[in-house]
């Protein structure tokens, strides 16, 4: 029976590449393909397989393979957990050695399984006390390795279980950000949508009753309010769809603000701008949207209900916060056609009270407030404010 070794520098070389690959790469599967080519060959294999456990936990699932005839990719791209000696590895965590095949056999083609195959390895992928899965080493010959080489392979197992590990609290993280984004847009679609429908719903029988009492100035009342409804349903509706839609500018958010200024003129009627004491915000990227949506709506009630000529953007800082001052020299917000805050008849609040909620709710996640008031010259005054963190004030320019 050979005696087969793995040297100390292929060892090192198959972990580095590991290592290496396992950083770089953001698909676990074509990792394992191309690492699995490097564990056959130092272990002096014929085949080798690798099995991850399925959520469930009851069966293994092949996701990568070197060397196994096609018949066999077959009969053994899902088994059951406890099959064999592989069910042993995988249940107790340890190595298990198998050089009577008749039960891989059973559940797989008999001319490999005693003939081409004469054992089989099964080293168990873990991490932190918990098996992920397993790797396989097909041996045509009845093979015993030095215990420094199963030592080493245990080890590999114990790095590929790492990156099984990170695998599956990435899909976590991507499950929770994607979860996270439904709930924001059913917020945003609740907030800016839902009741202002509710509200055209309830003018729909007052509009029809109307109609059949030839009541005229009541039916175009009623008519004038649920046009309005509607109006403002598809306007806020085309917000949160490019809410969704669009990413930050990746020249980041002084340059995406600085896009809204060069075309709001041409848009609203409004001279828009932008004044920057700041020579770096130091704000991260998830930060930048949220600050970005935050001055978006602000800009989009002062085309909507300001009546402004002049708009600004002011950017500042202090040894304690960053902040961001949005004001205009409209109407103000005790004017009747500003409905950021102000509540119309029959319990309607405007589409802008809906986006000041937001607005709220976006510098909560930020860890700042809003504060939303009257300029001194006359008009609204929005004033986002930020802590700066220790960090953020050290690099303070």
């Amino acid at each position: 029976m050979p005696t087969l070794s793995v040297t100390p520098a292929h060892a090192d070389t198959a972990i580095s590449g590991l290592m290496a690959e396992g950083g770089a790469s953001g698909d676990l599967e074509p990792l394992l393909q191309r690492f699995l080519v490097s564990i056959v060959d130092l272990a002096g294999a014929q085949a080798g397989a690798v099995r991850v456990l399925t959520d469930d936990g009851l069966h293994m699932r092949l996701v990568a393979q070197q060397g196994l005839p096609a018949n066999v990719q077959n009969a053994e791209r899902l088994v059951d957990r406890d099959c064999g000696m592989c069910g042993v590895a995988a249940g107790a965590d340890v190595l298990g050695w198998v050089e009577d095949v008749r039960s891989c056999a059973r559940s797989g083609p008999e001319p490999y399984f005693g003939e081409q195959c004469k054992g089989v390895l099964a080293i168990p992928l873990s991490h932190a006390n918990q098996v992920l899965g397993i790797y396989n080493l097909f041996f045509e010959a009845r093979t015993q390795l030095e215990p420094t080489t199963l030592t080493i392979l245990r080890l590999i197992g114990q790095l590929l279980g790492l990156a099984l590990h990170n695998a599956r609290i990435e899909r976590e993280r991507l499950r929770v950000t994607v979860m996270k984004e439904r709930q924001e847009m059913v917020n945003e679609v609740h907030d800016a949508i839902a009741q202002t429908l509710a509200y055209a719903r309830m003018r729909l029988p007052l509009l029809n009753d109307a109609m059949l009492a030839h009541d005229d100035p009541k039916s175009i009342k009623y008519f004038s309010d649920v046009k309005q409804a509607v109006g403002e349903v598809h306007d806020n509706l085309r917000e949160v769809m490019t809410y969704f839609r669009t990413r930050m500018d990746p020249l980041g958010l002084l340059h995406a603000l600085q896009g809204i200024a060069d075309g709001f003129f041409g848009r609203t009627g409004i001279v828009l701008e932008i004044r920057n004491t700041v020579q770096n915000l130091n704000l991260s990227d998830e930060q930048e949207v949220q600050v970005f949506h935050i001055v978006q709506e602000s800009l989009a009630n002062i085309a909507k209900h300001s009546m402004a000529r002049h708009a600004a953007i002011a950017i500042g800082k202090t040894p304690e916060c960053l902040e961001f001052v949005i004001e205009d020299d409209g109407l103000g917000m005790g004017a009747p056609s500003v409905s950021t805050i102000v509540t119309t008849a029959k319990g309607l609040s405007g589409t802008a009270h809906f986006g000041l909620e937001i607005m709220q709710s976006r510098a909560r996640r930020l860890g700042g407030r809003l504060e939303v008031g009257e300029n001194a010259g006359g008009g609204t005054r929005v004033r986002l404010v930020l802590p700066l963190t220790s960090g953020s004030a050290e690099r303070t320019p």
